[in-house]
């Protein structure tokens, strides 16, 4: 292995260790609620500046987990492109 190998796989490790050391947790934000025509969804979002973890802690007994979440995910992205 040469130098310049080395020090990539060691700034990949470094990145990884950053990553690893967050948790959803950590980037939560106050809990949002959505009206929608089945009820009100309600939203766990996290960092503003991603979505990816965005889902629901609430939602009508008639809606899908998958249908909530995506309410959810939708929300994070209008938030997202609103700079709030």
């Amino acid at each position: 292995m040469n130098k310049q190998m080395i020090r990539g796989g060691l700034a990949l490790l470094a990145v990884a260790g950053a990553l690893a050391a967050c948790s959803p947790q950590e980037m939560e934000t106050p809990p949002v609620t959505v009206k929608t025509a089945q009820g009100p969804v309600t939203c766990q979002l996290y960092t503003h500046s991603q979505v990816y973890w965005d889902r629901s802690t609430d939602r009508p007994a008639t809606m899908s987990v998958k249908d909530a979440d995506n309410i959810c995910r939708e929300e994070g992205y209008r938030v997202q492109r609103l700079g709030l």
